[in-house]
């Protein structure tokens, strides 16, 4: 296919979505990759916070209105509440920081040879500062929305 100037082959493109929580206060984190974001990924992202995280524990979750978050195939557990942002409010999400940092430190300009070379990126960021808690505690603080006791 032979594009003019500014066009590019989209059908070609393979997307990587990472899918995730955090706790500002404890620095607690869970995370999926994904080629696809839907309901169907989502509610596979529930299963896996629902392994990691105690059903004891009252999890408030603050996201965006897109379909896949507001869908009736939702499955979403029962110890987590959905407080869904206004439209067009990103920063009010303290997770959108990390989604900056992550692009920021690890994958801003750079140019991966295949698919399974961006999911590694994605993997070792992951590994390198979501699972420190010291950067999630850091990177994601909020203290608009920090837990009263």
């Amino acid at each position: 296919m032979v594009h003019g100037p500014g066009q590019c082959d989209r059908q070609n493109t393979n997307r990587l979505y990472v899918i995730g929580a955090v706790c500002p206060q404890t620095g607690q984190s869970v995370g999926l990759l994904s080629p696809t974001i839907n309901t169907d990924m989502m509610n596979a992202f529930f299963e896996q916070f629902t392994a990691e995280v105690s059903p004891d524990i009252h999890v408030v979750m603050v996201w965006d209105q897109a379909g896949f978050h507001t869908s009736k195939k939702l499955k979403v557990p029962e110890n987590v509440t959905i407080i869904p942002l206004p439209p067009y409010s990103p920063e009010l999400n303290p997770v959108e920081n990390l989604w900056h940092y992550l692009r920021s430190h690890y994958w801003a300009n750079r140019i991966y040879a295949n698919y399974d070379a961006l999911r590694y990126a994605a993997i070792e960021a992951w590994h390198d500062s979501v699972l420190n808690p010291t950067i999630i505690q850091s990177v994601c603080r909020a203290p608009y929305a920090e837990r009263i006791n």
